[in-house]
């Protein structure tokens, strides 16, 4: 597994992107058995309103874009998870992380 402290967080549904204010983000690349996994945990999310809005959501497929502390831009397509309760949400992974691919030890946060 790599993990990556990310710099910047946005998201899009439709017409609506927000760039996503927060105190922790955290990406993680799993790869087991042949197949590529991903995720993002985020904690410290300030905005209310979006997490009530995706708690109270059937639709929570969401675009992602994203720098890592060190750089790297990365995007892709993933399911938003929020949990209001502790101001923080986790995106699930749907498919291939454009930008992504095996670093170098010093790029892992």
């Amino acid at each position: 597994m790599e993990t990556y402290d990310l710099a910047d967080l946005t998201i899009s549904q439709g017409a609506q992107t927000r760039a996503l204010n927060f105190s922790r983000a955290k990406l993680m690349v799993v790869s087991e058995y042949g197949t590529r996994l991903w995720y993002i945990d985020i904690e410290g999310v300030r905005d209310d309103r979006l997490l009530e809005h995706f708690a109270a959501s059937e639709d929570i497929g969401v675009d992602v874009r994203t720098t890592t502390i060190g750089g790297r831009k990365l995007q892709g397509r993933g399911f938003f998870h929020p949990n209001p309760q502790h101001s923080a949400a986790a995106i699930r992974g749907d498919g291939h992380l454009e930008g992504y691919s095996q670093s170098t030890p010093s790029e892992i946060g």
